[in-house]
């Protein structure tokens, strides 16, 4: 098997708890092992960079500078981190980079110095997967509860927690899919596609509202600035009233 040379990390739900369009750093909290996963990546000395979508931007709910202030947060918490690759695209418009298009996976190895079979890819849903897969490296699936268990079946590998992936891509055993041994190695709640469709609904009624407050602000700056106010809590109640599985 090709030696690893870099770590790709999803953002929200791998690295960090998944705060739906988060624009606030005082919102970012590590995942269990993060920190400790991150350690040992500095310790051997092999680099890692983030892979994340953030159609956020595009859909108004956060700005460029939002953004950068939660990735200095989760720097400051668990980096520094070798490189940024971020889509700010939003699932309709069309890009190269949106995951699980192999664009983010791609920029990221070259910025690395890195081919793309020896890269892993970490992160917490298919899309991540798919992203890997497609750029050419490996995957390695760490389920949360959003995660949805047809995800968990047709990963590459599954990993219960994010230190747990990063010793494996490091020094192995590879783990296994979830099927290879006739069951899942992660609890996956039975309702997390039920769960997943309500957070997905409350968060496409929190985008739909920022947008229309969106509109109706056009005359001024000021009334601007209170429409951005009152679509990103928009989205933190609907992050606070569903188990958060937006499109990211």
């Amino acid at each position: 098997m090709t030696a690893v040379r870099a770590v790709l990390l999803d953002r929200d739900g791998t690295l960090v708890e998944d705060v739906p369009y988060n624009g606030d750093p005082a919102l970012v909290r590590p995942m269990p092992g993060a920190a400790e996963a991150m350690a040992l990546l500095r310790s051997r000395g092999v680099p890692a960079a983030v892979v994340t979508n953030q159609s956020g931007i595009a859909r108004g709910l956060i700005g460029w500078d939002d953004m950068g202030r939660v990735h200095a947060r989760i720097d400051e918490l668990l980096g520094p981190f070798h490189a940024w690759a971020v889509c700010p695209h939003g699932p309709d418009d069309g890009c190269a980079c949106r995951k699980p298009a192999p664009a983010l996976v791609l920029d990221a190895a070259r910025r690395l110095g890195a081919a793309p079979a020896e890269c892993v890819v970490i992160g917490d849903i298919g899309s991540d997967m798919d992203a890997a897969r497609a750029a050419g490296a490996r995957g390695i699936l760490v389920p949360t509860p959003v995660t949805l268990p047809g995800e968990v079946r047709e990963a590459p590998a599954v990993a219960p927690d994010l230190l747990t992936a990063v010793r494996a891509a490091l020094d192995g055993p590879w783990p296994r899919p979830a099927g290879a041994d006739g069951r899942t190695p992660v609890r996956v709640p039975a309702h997390a596609a039920q769960q997943a469709d309500r957070a997905v609904t409350a968060a496409q009624t929190a985008a739909q509202t920022a947008a229309q407050s969106a509109r109706a602000a056009q005359a001024s700056g000021p009334a601007r600035a209170a429409a951005r106010t009152a679509g990103r809590a928009a989205a933190r109640t609907a992050a606070r009233t569903a188990t958060a599985r937006r499109p990211s």
